[in-house]
């Protein structure tokens, strides 16, 4: 197992690229890139879970840690993901306290959570990493959660503190869209909720973490108190390389 939670909470800048085409071979370069974390999109990303299985697989030599968004916050997806021996989850639009303990609950084994105990399953290394993984499991999971509305930044505060929760990642183009301002990231609203966050993670001794779209961006995101960045994805990386190649081609025809 890859365990970066102690990482994540020491205030460690953790550098993670997101992985929404669902493939294995996308999946190894981001672990071969030297990134800290990378993340498994299975709410938006392209791949279920047996793409998933294989991402796992492929990222197993690397030192990259291994998270993933599952689709909704249900108990059941937490307990299936965490068997196949990830790292941390992120759960989507946790609108609340909570919400934000349901999700908690699902990662942990009782009597602190109400995940299942299965031994034969990848985690446990399929039997005889049990006793090593039960005893570390409910201390060492990462547990994200997504603050992407405005309704969820009037408990903001509430949600940081809720035991267990350790990183609070805003999702920039929902928080956005929600605030009322479509992709006006740097909107006084959308400034103001960045903020609101970043405060809330300091008053109860979380990390705040944001996915970024630009280079540029990152070192205003640090200096406004991110550590848990996350750059990109596999799907727009590519599209934008392949891009570039059709329009230089496209350059040269015009010129011919």
């Amino acid at each position: 197992m890859k365990w970066i939670r102690q990482r994540v909470l020491s205030g460690e800048l953790m550098a993670g690229t997101f992985l929404n085409l669902g493939s294995s071979l996308t999946a190894e370069m981001a672990g071969q890139a030297g990134f800290d974390w990378v993340l498994i999109d299975l709410e938006h990303g392209g791949g279920d879970r047996q793409e998933l299985l294989l991402q796992a697989q492929a990222l197993e030599s690397s030192s990259a840690g291994t998270v993933v968004r599952i689709p909704w916050n249900d108990p059941v997806i937490v307990k299936r993901v965490l068997d196949l021996g990830v790292s941390g989850i992120m759960v989507p639009y946790v609108q609340s306290p909570e919400e934000a303990r349901k999700a908690v609950a699902a990662m942990r084994y009782p009597p602190a959570g109400i995940r299942g105990v299965a031994a034969m399953n990848r985690a446990c290394d399929f039997g005889p990493g049990f006793d090593e993984y039960f005893q570390a499991a409910n201390s060492q999971l990462l547990t994200v959660v997504q603050i992407e509305t405005g309704a969820t930044l009037e408990c903001v505060d509430e949600i940081a503190a809720v035991e267990g929760v350790d990183v609070l990642f805003i999702g920039p183009l929902d928080l956005s869209v929600s605030l009322g301002v479509p992709k006006q990231f740097d909107h006084p609203s959308v400034r103001a909720a960045f903020a609101k966050v970043v405060s809330a993670c300091r008053k109860s001794g979380k990390v705040a973490g944001v996915i970024l779209s630009k280079e540029e961006e990152m070192e205003r995101a640090i200096a406004d108190g991110f550590s848990f960045l996350s750059f990109s994805s596999d799907g727009a990386l590519v599209a934008l390389g392949m891009r570039r190649i059709a329009a230089a081609f496209k350059r040269h025809k015009q010129a011919n």
